[in-house]
Parts: C-alpha cells; structure tokens; sequence
C-alpha cells in the first residue's frame, strides 16, 4: 500500500508537528527564562486567594471556587454543542433549528436560575 493514499498520513504529520512545537515552547522558556527563585513563587497558586496554612496542609477551598469551576464547564459545553450545529446548520433545516432553540432555551434558564441565585457575583 502507497503511504501517500493513507488518509491517516496528514493526521499523524499534524500531531507531530504540535507535540514537537509543544517540546520546543517547554525547551525554549527552561532554557531562556530567568532563574529566580524566591518564596512567594515556590508557594501554592489558588487562584487568586490568599493562601492559608490550612489550605497548603490539604484544608478546605470556599465553595464558591468549585461553583465558579461548574459553571464554566457547563457554559464551555454550551459552546462545544453550538459549533456542530452551527456547521451543519444548512442541512438540518427547520428541524435542527427548532431543536437548537430549546437547547438555548434550556441553557437561558439555567444561567437565569444561577444569575438569580447569585452565582454569578464574586463576593
């Protein structure tokens, strides 16, 4: 079998091209980066709040990090969901369109339902 009628050919020839970009950006920013060290960049990153000693020895984050986290995921699934549709739009007709818009209409009252119970306020 002739190795250019592979279709697999380009998909492999991509992904060793982003692994060996990735290895590269790695390489380059060890090697070219400042090296100083000090404490406050040894210590643990919680994502903008102030680290507490019960939290380094494995204590409790505020819940609201997790809430935060949840609804990213479901509003970044959202997304995922709309880019298919949007694509193939063309060929669902009115079908897909009619059932996109109760899938929007699903997600509003969902972010509706997290807006009113104040998720959406940083505190």
């Amino acid at each position: 079998m002739n190795s250019a009628s592979n279709p697999y050919v380009p998909i492999l020839v991509i992904g060793a091209i982003g692994f060996g970009f990735a290895v590269i950006s790695v390489a380059a920013g060890a090697l070219t980066g400042p090296k100083r060290y000090n404490r406050a960049k040894l210590d643990a990153y919680e994502c903008g709040i102030e680290p507490s000693p019960s939290a380094a020895q494995g204590g409790r984050f505020p819940v609201k990090y997790f809430l935060t986290a949840m609804l990213f995921i479901i509003f970044d699934i959202e997304i995922v969901f709309l880019y298919p549709w949007a694509v193939t739009f063309d060929q669902l007709g009115l079908f897909g369109l009619i059932e996109m818009g109760i899938f929007i209409a699903t997600v509003f009252v969902a972010y509706a339902y997290v807006w009113r119970r104040g998720g959406l306020e940083w505190d």
